[in-house]
């Protein structure tokens, strides 16, 4: 059984599912929570996932605990009536930590993708550095994405026999919507695509970057005042709070292009288009190097250092003016955009999902893991 609950997590257990499905050793139960409904949806439809059982936990204004408890009401239920053997979840999100936790009360075989993730700040990012911990610590087998990845589970004292380091399954997903043949519903979108003006796309969503949503607001109108000959481009999260933080410095400026969260297939081509990326998402940290492309994080610490140590992922916090002068530097110096622009691929070579899928196999003695990812740097 496979849970998942929001747009990122269906992406990148869309690849392990399709893998399942198409191996006559298991049979593959799709269980959605629908913590992010709608944006699911598109997801599920792209990749030709068609979940058994949706729990429509979308609810406007629930908190965290009320969300869990109702996930674990839910996820019982299912597993109950499904008897899984095991249960994967992915990565960090409420709903993964919630099926964790639900199975492992049902004495259900926790298998963790996208295993190992770690700041070291409990606090940051929130409330996701303690939901894979929490994961982590009720899960038989943990599928590490990266070498760095499984180091910080053995510093945990997690067996080495239990981790498989496999690639991230988001490289697969990528690879495979990067080759579509994809048009943008948005008009102004698909006039980018002939263009000539250089493309700078950002995204911003964080829970704990809340307070600074302004500042980030507030980089993007003074870029976009000194650079009119470039089109920033904003596919803005939903949530209220971020559009009304955000939306003020910008909304006015002819050259930012504000458009509603992209279906991930037009999103994919908008990274492709992309010069830089201005980003506080996990995701696009994995996505963005894989074409090639320099990513300005706007966080104070990542879970995702691989990047950064191979140079395409720069830390800049969220502080107006140090935004301003890192996207300067790229957008100005030709030299410092090469040095990040290098295509290098720290987080998967797509295949993933097969090496996940072996791992799994071997859990249940029903076949051998192959041989772990090992980054090209």
């Amino acid at each position: 059984m496979t849970v998942y609950g929001t747009r990122p997590e269906a992406i990148k257990v869309a690849p392990v599912i399709k893998a399942l499905e198409a191996d006559e050793r298991f049979e593959s139960v799709a269980v959605s929570t629908g913590q992010h409904k709608e944006m699911l949806d598109q997801v599920n439809a792209m990749f030709g996932i068609k979940p058994r059982h949706d729990l429509q936990l979308m609810k406007q204004g629930q908190g965290l605990n009320e969300l869990v408890s109702r996930a674990l009401a839910g996820l019982d239920a299912v597993i109950e009536q499904e008897a899984p053997d095991a249960i994967i979840a992915q990565g960090d999100t409420s709903t993964a930590m919630a099926a964790a936790l639900a199975g492992f009360h049902r004495g259900v075989k926790i298998i963790h993708l996208e295993a190992g993730l770690r700041t070291g700040d409990i606090y940051s990012p929130f409330p996701e550095e303690a939901n894979r911990k929490i994961i982590g610590q009720v899960a038989q087998l943990h599928l590490a994405p990266t070498q760095g990845a499984m180091e910080n589970l053995r510093k945990e004292d997690f067996r080495s026999k239990d981790i498989v380091v496999t690639g991230n399954t988001v490289i697969d997903a990528l690879l495979e919507a990067a080759s579509w043949d994809t048009t943008f519903a948005d008009a102004r979108l698909q006039k980018l695509v002939s263009a000539d003006a250089p493309v700078v796309l950002v995204t911003t969503h964080r829970r704990e970057n809340l307070h600074a949503m302004r500042e980030i607001g507030g980089a993007v109108h003074d870029l976009a005042t000194e650079y009119p000959g470039i089109v920033f481009v904003l596919p803005l999260h939903l949530n209220p709070l971020v559009r009304q933080a955000v939306l003020p410095e910008i909304e006015h400026l002819p050259n930012v292009i504000i458009t509603d969260p992209q279906p991930y297939d037009q999103f994919t081509q908008l990274l492709k288009l992309a010069t830089i990326v201005l980003t506080d998402s996990g995701g696009v940290q994995e996505e963005a190097p894989a074409l090639g492309k320099p990513v300005l994080v706007m966080r104070e610490n990542t879970e995702r250092p691989e990047a950064v140590i191979a140079g395409t992922v720069k830390l800049v916090g969220t502080d107006r003016a140090r935004i301003v002068a890192e996207s300067k530097l790229l957008l100005d110096d030709a030299a410092a955009y090469s040095a990040m622009a290098n295509a290098v691929n720290p987080y998967g070579d797509g295949r993933a999902a097969e090496r996940s899928v072996a791992a799994i196999a071997e859990l249940f003695g029903r076949g051998s893991r192959l041989e772990d990812f090992q980054a090209k740097i």
